[in-house]
């Protein structure tokens, strides 16, 4: 990224190979990277770290360890890994062929599938688990509506969803992706260019909400789901609520309103709450590689067409991920 601004900021530049990795890092061949909202919305408005330009986006990588630093313990040099760490500005992100990280920020690669797909995976799991299980404490038996779950943070919220024992209602906007969250467990569908979602949640119901509220989506959503959540329920949303946002039903209800930003730790450089991130990464993995969780990625796109997979996510109508595609694997 050369400058904030449009897609074509972003440039094929060589650059140093990054320095030999020091005592608990790793050193990492990248084979794909995942492409997420928060890298369009840095390039187009500057990253965190402004005067640090140019520099490489991408929070989510997939690729294979080259070489360690003297003190790692739990990998080798061939280790196949995932993980979310860099892109914000500071740490160079992961479009790129080699990047270094601590082993403690990092898990192993799902064994069962592609780098594509572990590449997708990082930022949407840990942002679904982290909203889902720790900031709205879904328990088994509870009911669930989830915004958009046909994109990248929604197909993954609704499996968590199912694997918790939960019940999950979700909005979608066409047929294809109707069928698309039927096939991964999602119970009740809510088409919400057609149908108000408020009463559809209502009488599936029986009027009294849902206990668990998760948007995706931001705006009106957030506020407008608040009739939809039971009295004394949970709302969790990963988009900052709009200034003029009108309170009065939460507050009528007695709702517990929480924040979900999964880049937290790395901004603000707490090293336990990283570690806990490659431990979701670890737990994931092993669903994933039981059939339990599946990542589906819609589009990828070689490393040197950045920019059009740039285009494509501001779209806004991409289903579940896309990912750039760094080298053969």
């Amino acid at each position: 990224m050369t400058a904030a601004g449009n897609p074509e900021v972003l440039q094929i530049q060589e650059v140093p190979n990054p320095a030999v990795p020091g005592n608990t890092e790793l050193l990492v061949r990248l084979v794909a990277a995942g492409i997420n909202p928060i890298d369009t919305k840095l390039r187009s408005r500057g990253t965190f770290y402004p005067d640090r330009l140019p520099t490489i986006l991408g929070c989510d990588g997939a690729g294979i360890v080259e070489s360690v630093g003297d003190s790692v313990q739990r990998f080798r040099p061939g280790d196949e890994v995932y993980f979310c760490y860099g892109g914000l500005g500071a740490h160079q992100g992961n479009y790129a062929e080699y990047t270094v990280v601590d082993e403690r920020f990092v898990a192993r690669k799902p064994a069962s599938i592609s780098f594509a797909e572990a590449a997708a995976a990082p930022l949407v799991l840990i942002t679904a688990w982290e909203a889902l299980y720790e900031r709205g404490r879904l328990e088994p038996g509870e009911r669930v509506l989830i915004h958009a779950g046909a994109g990248g943070v929604g197909h993954v919220a609704i499996q968590l969803a199912k694997l918790k024992g939960a019940t999950v209602a979700t909005t979608v906007g066409s047929e294809e992706k109707a069928n698309f969250v039927k096939e991964l467990g999602a119970d009740h569908v809510i088409f919400y260019k057609q149908t108000d979602f408020v009463q559809a949640v209502l009488d599936w119901t029986g009027g009294e909400g849902v206990d668990l509220a998760f948007d995706t989506v931001g705006g009106e959503t957030f506020h407008k789901s608040f009739p939809a959540v039971r009295v004394y329920g949970d709302i969790v949303t990963i988009l900052e609520p709009d200034a003029n946002t009108v309170w009065k039903t939460a507050r009528q209800r007695n709702l517990r309103i929480s924040l979900e930003l999964m880049l937290t730790p790395a901004l603000l450089k707490l090293e336990e709450s990283l570690q806990h991130h490659a431990e979701i990464l670890e737990q994931s993995a092993t669903w994933i590689d039981q059939g339990k969780l599946k990542i589906h990625v819609s589009h990828k796109f070689p490393l040197q067409e950045a920019a059009k997979a740039h285009q494509l996510i501001e779209s806004g109508s991409v289903t579940a991920k896309i990912v750039l595609l760094i080298s053969d694997e």
